[in-house]
C-alpha cells in the first residue's frame, strides 16, 4: 500500500519560507509527475507546482519566482520551497503523484501553510 506523507507546514510572517516535503511509502515503479496543490478555505484546490519525468517544471502564475519544486528520485521524495511567502498562500497543501500508466494518483493527507503575522 502505497502512501504519501508531508511535513513543513506551519505558522509563518509574510515574506518569510517554509519548504515542504512529501515522501512515499510503499513501492511505487514508475511516477509521471509530482506535484502541489493547495486548497484555501472555500476555494477550490489548485496546482500550485509540478515537475514530470524528464525534469520539466510548471508552476502557477501566482508562485512563479517565490516556489521552487525538487524531487529525490531514489528517496520517492518531493519538496517546495515557498519563499516570499504571503498571506494569499495560507491553504492546506496536498502532494499528489501520477503513476505510469497515466491517470492514476496517490495523494498525501495535507499540511497546514498559514501565512500571518
Amino acid at each position: 500500500q502505497v502512501q504519501l506523507v508531508e511535513s513543513g507546514g506551519g505558522l509563518v510572517q509574510p515574506g518569510g519560507s517554509l519548504r515542504l516535503s512529501c515522501a512515499a511509502s510503499g513501492r511505487i515503479f514508475s511516477i509521471y509527475s509530482m506535484g502541489w496543490y493547495r486548497q484555501a478555505p472555500g476555494k477550490q484546490r489548485e496546482l500550485v507546482a509540478e515537475i514530470i519525468t524528464g525534469g520539466s517544471t510548471n508552476y502557477a502564475d501566482s508562485v512563479k519566482g517565490r516556489f521552487t519544486i525538487s524531487r529525490d528520485n531514489v528517496k520517492n521524495t518531493v519538496y517546495l520551497q515557498m519563499n516570499s511567502l504571503k498571506p494569499e498562500d495560507t491553504a492546506v497543501y496536498y502532494c499528489r503523484f501520477e503513476i505510469i500508466p497515466r491517470g492514476y494518483y496517490y495523494w498525501g493527507q495535507g499540511t497546514q501553510v498559514t501565512v500571518s503575522s
